[in-house]
């Protein structure tokens, strides 16, 4: 259900009055009567559940990511696809499970992948383009460093950002120390801090989105808050790790941590208060969302776990979305979401729709968005090959299989994970781990080949006993590790 309320740590995972957001509804035929809207799609990197204000931490202020929840809907359900970054982005371009298809297996994508998405896959972008769209992506691809795979081949008429994972802040190298700078397919360089050049060709973009007189779809994924952990005046740190592949386990600190957010926050600003300025903010689509769950500085409260794990912490994610024209304004939906529904959710608003071929996994939210519809349970399903890990989040519940450790948790009642239901409802956890292994025989086999990451004992310490990823076979649910 959706509220209206002020948002608080405490209620911050609460449910909402039936019917709230249906009084401040926009008519569909005025809705329309400006045309098809812009849309905003912005990603941040490796941003946990609880790092943004209005989702209840008291400690770091997020001004223009809070303005996007106040002007529209803000999901406290809302979950990432993917424990990693390049997984969740298959599955956002695509709207499917990312295990339908060889990139989505990497976990993440590294340089030594050469595939992508296949040519003939269609994608957001594409499929927006073909509706009359100008497609622009300022930021982070990591769908493929290989240019026959790269953003202006999958969609995209413009393309300004980096290929691969991360790039430094500063020099805009990336783990294999390649500048890895692009305008196009072609490598650039460019002096500053890469969260404010990121924000600048936002603003840029959106400008001559404007001036070509057509609706606009721009893909604004930052760096930030992804390691390494530099701030505008931490060009030191980036001297100091050159060479290196960024991780910089010896780096960063909360207050680093803090700074990295608040200047991508205020880019954010920067391109919303640049809607305002052509006079598109009322007909402009504005997600805001991060690609996984957090990292070492992140909070994923009131959850457990982080980013390479299934866990809630490495799942969910902040998502929110704002349509003035069309969608109520300070609102609270315990809507349980997924990445994959972007795609077909985002294609209706364009009056557009997905591909007959390649139906979509995820769902259109417009109807429940806007009241038309009742919120519903839904079922999303995850596999994770480091440490063989699998999930299944079912209405309230949730089957969990790490290693050889399987668990049922109510991760409404309990969202720290931490009773284990699953000798109590022995029928709700055979229904829920049968119901993995017929889901999880549709999708792609594991390649043990295939990259996979996690963190050990020794890099982290709350990980104390964890000695390395995956078992080098795929290991399918219920099924002991050798």
């Amino acid at each position: 259900m959706m509220e209206r309320r002020g948002v608080t740590r405490r209620h911050v995972l609460g449910s909402a009055a039936a019917g709230a957001a249906a009084s401040a509804l926009t008519g569909p035929s005025e809705a329309w009567a400006a045309g098809p809207p812009n849309i905003v799609f912005i990603m941040a990197d490796d941003l946990g559940y609880a790092d943004v204000g209005c989702y209840g931490r008291p400690d770091l202020k997020t001004p223009h990511i809070d303005r996007i929840a106040a002007r529209g809907v803000r999901f406290t359900q809302g979950y990432a696809n993917s424990a990693v970054c390049s997984a969740t982005r298959t599955a956002l371009i695509t709207g499917r499970y990312q295990y339908r298809l060889p990139v989505g297996l990497e976990e993440p994508v590294t340089t030594r992948f050469t595939g992508g998405l296949p040519a003939e896959h269609p994608t957001l972008p594409g499929l927006l383009r073909r509706a009359g769209y100008r497609t622009a992506l300022v930021g982070k691809w990591h769908l493929g460093s290989v240019a026959k795979f790269g953003p202006l081949q999958r969609g995209y008429d413009t393309f300004w950002g980096f290929r691969g994972g991360t790039i430094d802040y500063f020099s805009h190298r990336g783990t294999d120390d390649k500048p890895d700078l692009w305008d196009g397919d072609v490598r650039v360089e460019e002096v500053g801090y890469a969260t404010h050049l990121i924000g600048r060709r936002a603003v840029e973009t959106i400008g001559t989105a404007v001036r070509a007189g057509r609706p606009f779809f721009l893909s604004l994924h930052f760096n930030a808050p992804h390691w390494p952990w530099e701030t505008p005046e931490d060009e030191a740190e980036s001297r100091r790790i050159a060479g290196s592949n960024l991780r910089h386990f010896d780096g960063g600190t909360q207050a680093t941590y803090h700074r990295i957010v608040a200047e991508m926050d205020a880019q954010i600003g920067r391109v919303l208060d640049a809607l305002e300025q052509h006079g598109i903010a009322q007909d402009t689509i504005v997600v805001f969302t991060s690609d996984n769950g957090g990292e070492r500085f992140s909070d994923t409260w009131p959850f457990t776990g982080r980013k390479t794990e299934l866990l809630e912490g490495g799942l969910r994610i902040p998502a929110i979305v704002s349509w003035p024209r069309r969608l109520p304004a300070g609102v609270v939906s315990a809507q349980p979401m997924i990445t994959m529904d972007w795609l077909p959710t985002l294609l209706a608003a364009a009056g557009a729709s997905p591909d007959p071929v390649y139906p979509p996994d995820g769902i259109d939210l417009l109807p429940i968005l806007t009241g038309e519809a009742a919120e519903r349970p839904r079922s999303f399903y995850w596999r994770y090959r480091a440490n063989a890990q699998a999930a299944l989040r079912e209405g309230d519940l949730k089957y969990l299989k790490i290693r050889d450790n399987t668990f049922l948790f109510d991760v409404v009642a309990d969202p720290l994970e931490r009773a284990n239901l699953k000798a109590r409802r022995p029928e709700d956890f055979a229904r829920m781990e049968a119901s993995w292994r017929a889901w999880n025989a549709t999708m792609l086999p594991e390649k043990p080949d295939s990259f996979t990451e996690s963190y050990t004992g020794a890099q982290l310490a709350d990980h104390f006993g964890v000695q390395g990823p995956a078992p080098l076979r795929p290991v399918t649910a219920g099924e002991a590790h050798r």
